[in-house]
């Protein structure tokens, strides 16, 4: 398949979780505005489905579907592959898709579940797709994290010797989201390439009905709005190593280069080739 050159005056975005809640808003505002979408979603169906109703309301929308499972590091490197046959460049890529599972899961690979999609997901991904943000002109990185965060045990990633529990587990990744980014934005200080983390506060969707059944959060298209202000406006352009929550910038308690290293090292022992 011929290699499809980004030399499009419309920026390339890649959002991942894109078929549903803030991921789905994120991939209709970025279309509403004309970008060239990706929506990177799990289920051929429900991706499928989120992108038609899209374009049901924005005809000349140029969107694509990437079908991609976050907790498997094949289907992370199949999906990597089948976006380098298409595209040689990537201006935006937005880290978005998370999961919170009340009991303790192994995914394919045999990783705790939250720590596999949630952590090594958006690490494994950004590293694949590292060297196409180098050949945009500017590019940014967006990682989707909380303030739910905290809690991040180096020793016991997985919970195989802490009593495994929903919220801490999802918390724990929600740091190490955030601690990512900041050694992503060290590694990436003298490229073009900005790497900031965002919380969007709570939100009405499936995540959150999992950990507050009673409680009514923000609409998703509200939850997306800071996450389109980081991908899209000029005001953040050339910002890096930010914390964000509604347009203004936060203080994140976890700058820590020492940890922060520890945890990428983690992160590619526990992604190596061999581990596949």
């Amino acid at each position: 398949m011929p290699t499809q050159k980004n030399t499009s005056a419309h920026p390339l975005y890649l959002v991942t979780g894109a078929n549903t809640g803030i991921g789905f808003a994120v991939a209709r505002g970025l279309a509403a505005e004309g970008a060239r979408v990706i929506l990177a979603c799990r289920d051929s169906a429900k991706g499928q489905a989120a992108l038609d109703k899209i374009v049901r309301e924005f005809p000349n929308a140029s969107l694509e579907l990437l079908i991609v499972d976050l907790s498997s590091q094949l289907a992370i490197r199949v999906a990597a592959r089948t976006f380098l046959e298409k595209h040689s460049a990537l201006d935006c890529l937005i880290n978005n898709a998370a999961v919170g599972l009340p009991q303790r899961q192994e995914s394919l690979d045999g990783i705790e579940l939250t720590f596999a999609t949630n952590v090594l997901g958006y690490f494994l991904l950004t590293n694949l797709l590292l060297d196409t943000l180098r050949r945009a002109p500017t590019a940014r990185i967006i990682n989707v994290s909380s303030k739910l965060a905290g809690g991040l045990d180096l020793n016991d990633v997985e919970f195989k010797r802490r009593r495994y529990d929903a919220i801490a587990a999802y918390s724990q990744s929600k740091q190490a989201n955030r601690m990512l980014t900041w050694t992503l934005a060290r590694r990436l200080q003298d490229s073009s390439i900005t790497a900031n983390a965002m919380s969007p506060g709570p939100v009405n969707t499936q995540l959150l009905q999992t950990f507050a059944p009673n409680m009514s959060g923000k609409a998703p298209r509200e939850g997306a709005d800071t996450i389109l202000w980081l991908a899209t406006s000029p005001d953040v352009a050339g910002l890096t190593n930010c914390f964000w929550s509604d347009r203004k910038e936060q203080h994140c308690q976890f700058h820590d280069p020492a940890a922060e290293d520890a945890l990428w090292k983690l992160c590619e022992s526990m992604t190596a080739p061999s581990n596949v």
